[in-house]
């Protein structure tokens, strides 16, 4: 018989969080038909034996190297049978009901792709995974913008973040841009129709991508703070830093450069190359005195 969820998790080196994401994952789909797919991009710890618990819901594929998360989500999708996609990192867990209170959203929106949860760190502080669209302010008032922690009052901190009591009373979901691509549930038929993720952005803005692409194609993003995920940021990027903060630069400025600045020699895209490499360059010498948690 044909999942009703089919999961999908990326893995590189996440250890016992790999087996606490899809603890919550059965928890969350017992009583029905759902399956795991998880894809390894070259791991080195025991994400085999970690897997082989869950077995045989559960399932690993082995990549020799490690191929990006974006092309491994494709890979695993391919492998998948259900019309509804969760795609869900390793260092990720759900809360109690939260896969019904998403899959109640998009089964009662036709026109809605994707939904997602909202999503808390450890400490149970909300992490802002509703968000605007990119554009050059996102560095200063994104998730982890400066400015916005200061100013969080002006609008254009208040566009790139939605935070939860910007949502009126009783409404169970609100339309957005896009979402963390830490925890997603979506349409098979639409993410396959949009071409899945682009395997360009080898790590970190495949999110954001994606969504622009599916709201082109007429798709909503829909938020659901009904639903709950709990998200260690960062537990499987810490375990090679450098080229984690290298790929979300450049992921950064492929975006830009896809979406907001496309002429090849637009100032604003040429600014945006300068600014984000001064960025990664700053990010790269915090990073060799200490281990922070997020970008």
């Amino acid at each position: 018989m044909t999942p009703q969820i089919s999961a999908i998790l990326v893995n590189y080196n996440a250890g016992m969080e790999l087996g606490h994401a899809l603890r919550s994952i059965a928890e969350e789909c017992a009583g029905s038909l759902w399956e795991a797919i998880v894809v390894d991009n070259a791991s080195t710890d025991d994400s085999a034996a970690i897997v082989a618990a869950f077995a045989p819901r559960a399932r690993l594929v082995r990549n020799s190297v490690n191929v990006g998360f974006g092309r491994a989500v494709n890979q695993g999708v391919a492998l998948s049978a259900s019309p509804s996609l969760l795609l869900m990192n390793p260092d990720c867990r759900l809360v109690s009901g939260a896969v019904s209170a998403m899959r109640a959203v998009l089964e009662a929106e036709p026109s809605c792709a994707v939904v997602g949860p909202r999503i808390l760190d450890p400490g149970g502080a909300v992490q802002g995974s509703a968000r605007g669209d990119p554009d050059m302010f996102t560095g200063l008032f994104g998730r982890t913008g400066g400015l916005r922690a200061r100013l969080p009052f002006l609008p254009v901190a208040k566009r790139n973040v939605v935070v939860d009591d910007a949502i009126g009373s009783g409404q169970r979901s609100v339309v957005v841009d896009w979402l963390s691509g830490a925890c997603m549930l979506v349409r098979r038929d639409a993410f396959l129709a949009a071409g899945g993720f682009d395997e360009r952005y080898f790590l970190y803005w495949e999110d954001a991508d994606l969504c622009r692409r599916l709201r082109g194609r007429g798709f909503q993003v829909r938020y659901v703070p009904g639903a709950t995920a709990v998200h260690h940021v960062g537990r499987s990027s810490q375990t090679a830093r450098a080229a984690s903060i290298r790929a979300f630069h450049e992921s950064a400025y492929r975006y830009y450069g896809t979406h907001v600045a496309p002429g090849t020699f637009s100032p604003r895209r040429l600014l945006a190359r300068l600014l984000l490499a001064a960025r990664c360059q700053w990010q790269l010498r915090a990073a060799r005195r200490s281990v922070p948690s997020e970008f």
